[in-house]
């Protein structure tokens, strides 16, 4: 059977605090084989380490914060940042970037935690995961700064337009898509354009627990996504593109497995 990789996986979400577990057995008996446990603040990183050891052969793990808790960042959280990923090895620095759409943390506190993640990325020569919503030319602006330096970067849950797209190919990004590629009502844009995305940049994501494929038949009543159903997205995904799913799914996982090592 074809394999998949999951690159978006909150782990420590409390949606999962009581069945974990299970979730992960479901989604290896779906044949995802793989999975990137996303870090969305430092005070993540223990409980990651504990799923990440548990299951080893099939997990990867990212170090980071998210850019809802960029307060939590200062001079101090950037030097324990330091350390851990010296001790850790993390798969890639984030989830990292801007997010303009809630703005849970400041303008200024969102610029500053963005810039230093991405300093630590070039310092430890890890490719970057990255959220941008809402904010796309501030993103830029502050990834024109070191984009000779960045190693890789995924953007992970791109839901842009065309503009946007070009604008993180042109850089040289990956582009993580998730099962909002499932809803025609609110896509039609992203649906159009997503032949555009060259097959050895594209990457797959369920973002579990959120965003639930819309068409997605047998929801479970929580509405909570989870990996098992990263066949159903990637099915979504190669129709738009004109690929069998088995090819694409073939496409990125390996893309996957090349860019978290």
């Amino acid at each position: 059977m074809h394999q998949l990789f999951d690159i978006a996986c909150n782990f420590t979400s409390e949606q999962f605090n009581k069945d974990l577990d299970e979730t992960i057995e479901r989604a290896i008996n779906a044949n995802v084989s793989k999975f990137l446990i996303v870090s969305a603040s430092l005070s993540d990183t223990q409980d990651i380490q504990d799923i990440y050891k548990k299951y080893i052969s099939h997990c990867a793990f990212t170090l980071g914060t998210h850019p809802h808790h960029a307060s939590e960042i200062n001079k101090d959280e950037i030097q324990k940042m330091r350390v851990l990923i010296n001790e850790l090895n993390p798969n890639a620095i984030g989830e990292t970037g801007l997010d303009f759409f809630r703005n849970i943390s400041t303008y200024e506190e969102q610029l500053f935690a963005f810039d230093e993640q991405i300093k630590l990325a070039i310092e430890f020569n890890k490719p970057l995961y990255l959220h941008q919503r809402d904010a796309h030319e501030d993103f830029v602006k502050i990834i024109q700064k070191y984009k000779d330096d960045i190693s890789n970067a995924v953007v992970h849950c791109f839901t842009g337009n065309e503009k946007a797209l070009n604008d993180y190919l042109e850089l040289g990004f990956y582009i993580g898509l998730t099962g909002w590629i499932c809803d025609e009502r609110r896509n039609v844009e992203l649906r159009q354009i997503v032949k555009d995305i060259p097959h050895d940049k594209l990457m797959i994501e369920t973002d579990s627990p959120f965003l639930i494929p819309r068409n997605l038949e047998n929801k479970p009543k929580t509405n909570r996504n989870e990996p098992q159903y990263l066949s159903h997205i990637a099915d979504e995904i190669a129709k738009l593109m004109d690929l069998e799913t088995d090819e694409l799914i073939d496409i990125t996982y390996r893309n996957s497995i090349n860019f978290f090592k």
